[in-house]
């Protein structure tokens, strides 16, 4: 792989880590738009681009993940009550959810992707937050709502911040530790989709050499260190810079690279 390869996935995992930290954001949104452009001038074959971008993402938010969980244990932010009966369906979810991804073609992974991050930019700009109305259900409601929050974050790969937040939140779980929960169920999310994508690509022919399934290994290894080195650094800027203003700006973000990678799997 050329050296300009690797600068790119380095900057990359640098640039995610960076607005996870400083915006309390996974980096699924970014890493698979701008995977599947990588991934199209490096040759890989059309119907591969999205399963091999939303694998290798998946893959790369595992250390993330175990990062801020152990943050957010040592703050006492963590329910782990709730951890543990949402993770049965968290993981059930998820997992299955990438056998589903595997029969979708690239583009209609392409549009399902676009259509979730244009939810999650117009919930950022008009900052719509769920009013607590309710408590927690009982263990097999907690277990369905994470089975429903793993499949769409398989789908899109995401941590499931976007969807495990404002659950916890409408059933009256303050919002610190709905925080620091949703960071803990973000690693069996994690897990078990960088797995799903590992079985389900496992054999396929027309993959990158050095893919394992739909997990593109060198991305893998470049991005994720540099997004552990960035996000305290993203977390010490967010107490300096207006966050509001620039979660905006990341909404729009959103948008562009929502519509960049379904214009470039269109295309390719």
């Amino acid at each position: 792989m050329d050296l300009v390869w690797w600068l790119a996935y380095m900057a990359l995992g640098g640039f995610v880590g960076l607005m996870a930290g400083l915006l309390g954001i996974g980096g699924g949104g970014i890493m698979v738009p701008v995977l599947t452009s990588l991934f199209v001038l490096q040759g890989v074959p059309h119907e591969h681009l999205a399963h091999l971008a939303l694998g290798t993402s998946m893959a790369a938010i595992v250390p993330s993940s175990l990062s801020s969980l152990r943050s957010h244990h040592r703050h006492g932010a963590v329910r782990w009550q709730v951890v543990r009966y949402i993770t049965p369906g968290i993981l059930a979810g998820t997992f299955l959810a990438t056998f589903v991804a595997a029969l979708i073609p690239t583009r209609g992974l392409a549009i399902f992707f676009a259509c979730f991050m244009l939810l999650m930019a117009a919930q950022m700009l008009v900052n719509l937050k769920p009013k607590p109305t309710r408590g927690l259900p009982g263990p097999l409601g907690v277990s369905a709502a994470g089975a429903g929050i793993g499949a769409i974050s398989a789908l899109v790969a995401i941590g499931g911040g976007a969807l495990t937040v404002p659950f916890l939140t409408w059933c009256n779980i303050k919002v610190q530790h709905a925080i620091g929960t949703s960071a803990a169920v973000g690693l069996p999310i994690a897990l078990a989709g960088a797995m799903g994508y590992l079985i389900n690509g496992w054999g396929v022919a027309g993959l990158p050499s050095a893919a394992l399934g739909y997990v593109y290994l060198p991305a893998l290894l470049l991005m994720a260190p540099l997004s552990i080195l960035t996000a305290p650094m993203g977390a010490r800027l967010a107490h300096r810079l207006p966050v509001a203003t620039l979660k905006r700006v990341f909404a729009v973000m959103l948008v562009i690279l929502a519509a960049q990678m379904v214009y470039t799997v269109s295309t390719a």
